[in-house]
């Protein structure tokens, strides 16, 4: 059933209904996976709170911890949640600064799904008594 679900909604998605999960090793590896957006005749917005995000500090190698949000508003294309968690989830052995990462996932979105409009945010837990919070969106500021 699940199967014929993803098939039908989704097209050619891959990684929702499986019951193994594979976890990418890296984000190079992940696959950002994208079905019809049915309302492409609309503006509406999607967002994904991902409130464990974890990577890698690339001076100390020492853990990172944050709080990525993504909201985009799709065309064509929307993002798949599963593959989205399992992308993010890469990041967790990658050594990345995290203005690196936030930046990164934008790229990524707007490679996979070519959104109207989109914003990551990355609000990253204090190191050394500072905290960052990195804001990335598409298309650019003017």
């Amino acid at each position: 059933m699940r199967k014929q679900m993803s098939k039908k909604h989704g097209g050619n998605l891959t990684i929702l209904g499986k019951s193994k999960t594979k976890f990418p090793a890296s984000p190079d590896k992940a696959k950002l996976e994208t079905f019809e957006n049915k309302y492409s005749n609309r503006d509406y917005w999607i967002s994904f709170d991902c409130p464990e995000f974890t990577s890698i500090c690339p001076v100390t190698s020492q853990p990172d911890f944050g709080i990525i949000t993504i909201r985009y508003i799709p065309d064509k294309k929307c993002i798949e949640s599963k593959s989205l968690k399992l992308y993010l989830f890469s990041f967790r052995n990658s050594a990345t600064f995290h203005e690196e990462a936030v930046n990164r996932i934008l790229d990524d979105i707007v490679k996979a799904c070519n959104p109207r409009k989109a914003l990551v945010t990355g609000e990253f837990r204090p190191r050394g008594g500072i905290s960052i919070c990195v804001e990335a969106s598409y298309p650019e500021k003017e």
